[in-house]
C-alpha cells in the first residue's frame, strides 16, 4: 500500500474576496493567509490521511517559505527522505478565492522547475503506485513514468496544470485524470464528455476519469463507464478539492479497493475538503470518509 508521489511542493498565499478579479481589476480582500501547498505535496498528504504509506520527491529552497510548505507533509507522516533543498526558492502559489467558493490560482514554480531526473530514486522497490502531476519539468514526469511501467507499477497522472501532454508519457499513464478544461485541451474536437474521454483510451491509458466538480465525476474504461454523483457538500472553498480526490484515489487503488469503491471514496473526500479553507489544511481523515462510506450503505 505504498504510494510514491513525484511533485511540486509550494507554499500557498491566500486572499479572500467577494469576486474573482478581472483583468485589469484590482479588488479589496481580506487578512492574506499562508498554508502548505503544491499539486504534488497536496496529494501526497491526500493519499497518506486515506491510509496509504507515502513517499514524496519534490524540491524546495532555503527561504523563509520552506517550512511553511512542509507543514502539512510533517503531519500526515509523509516520507521526505527523497526531498531535496535546491539554491532557488521555495514554488509560491498566489491564490484568490470568492465568496462562492470558486478560485484563481498563479503559480511561481521556484524549487520545483529546478527537478531533474537525477533527483528521482534509482529503483521502486516496495512501491505499489506511482502518483504525478504536470507542475514539476516534463522530463521529470516523463522518466518518472518510464520507471514505473518498467517497473510493473500503475501510473495515476493528474495532467493539470493543462500543459502540452507528450504522446510519450500518455502511453506511460495507466490511469489519467483530468477536468473538463484539461480533457477538452486533449480532444479539441469536442463531442460529449464520455466520447472525449473513451477517444484517449487507445493512446495508452487503461481509464480515464473526469472530474466534474459539483456533478461529481465520469470514468471511462475499456469495459465501461463509470458515472458518480458528488457528495452532497455546502462549498467554502474548493481549493485542493481535485488534489484531494486524486491522492485518496491512489491510496485506496494501492489499498486493494476496486475502481469504483476507490473512486466513490475520492469524490468523497473531494467533496469533504470543499467544507473547509485551505488546500492540505481542509483534507479530511480516512475515518471522516469511511463515516460517509458506511452511512451509505
Amino acid at each position: 500500500m505504498s504510494v510514491l508521489v513525484v511533485g511540486s511542493v509550494n507554499a500557498d498565499l491566500t486572499v479572500r474576496t467577494a469576486r474573482i478579479p478581472r483583468p485589469g481589476e484590482t479588488v479589496l480582500g481580506g487578512d492574506a493567509v499562508t498554508s502548505p501547498g503544491g499539486k504534488g505535496a497536496n496529494q501526497a498528504v491526500a493519499a497518506a490521511r486515506a491510509g496509504a504509506t507515502v513517499r514524496l520527491i519534490g524540491a524546495v529552497g532555503q527561504d523563509a517559505f520552506r517550512d511553511v510548505a512542509l507543514r502539512g507533509l510533517h503531519a500526515a507522516g509523509v516520507d521526505l527522505s527523497g526531498l531535496r533543498t535546491l539554491e532557488a526558492p521555495t514554488g509560491l502559489a498566489l491564490i484568490t478565492v470568492s465568496a462562492s467558493g470558486e478560485n484563481a490560482i498563479t503559480v511561481a514554480s521556484g524549487a520545483n522547475a529546478h527537478v531533474t531526473p537525477a533527483h528521482l530514486p534509482p529503483d521502486l522497490s516496495g512501491v505499489t503506485h506511482l502518483l504525478l502531476q504536470q507542475e514539476l519539468p516534463p522530463e521529470v514526469t516523463l522518466h518518472a513514468a518510464r520507471q514505473a511501467r518498467a517497473a510493473g507499477v500503475p501510473v495515476l497522472l493528474n495532467a493539470a496544470p493543462t500543459r502540452p501532454l507528450p504522446g510519450e508519457l500518455l502511453e506511460q499513464v495507466t490511469h489519467l485524470i483530468v477536468n473538463e478544461h484539461e480533457l477538452t485541451a486533449l480532444h479539441p474536437e469536442g463531442g460529449t464528455l464520455e466520447r472525449q474521454a473513451a477517444s484517449i483510451l487507445p493512446r495508452g491509458p487503461q481509464a480515464v476519469t473526469v472530474t466534474l466538480g459539483a456533478q461529481g465525476s465520469l470514468t471511462v474504461t475499456p469495459r465501461g463507464t463509470h458515472r458518480l454523483a458528488a457528495h452532497p457538500v455546502q462549498a467554502t472553498d474548493t481549493t485542493g478539492a481535485g488534489d484531494t480526490f486524486c491522492g485518496v484515489l491512489a491510496a485506496r487503488l494501492a489499498a486493494g479497493d476496486d475502481l469504483p469503491g476507490a473512486l466513490r471514496a475520492a469524490g468523497i473526500a473531494g467533496a469533504l475538503a470543499c467544507t473547509r479553507p485551505g488546500a492540505q489544511d481542509a483534507m479530511p481523515t480516512w475515518a471522516e470518509v469511511d463515516e460517509v462510506l458506511q452511512a451509505g450503505r
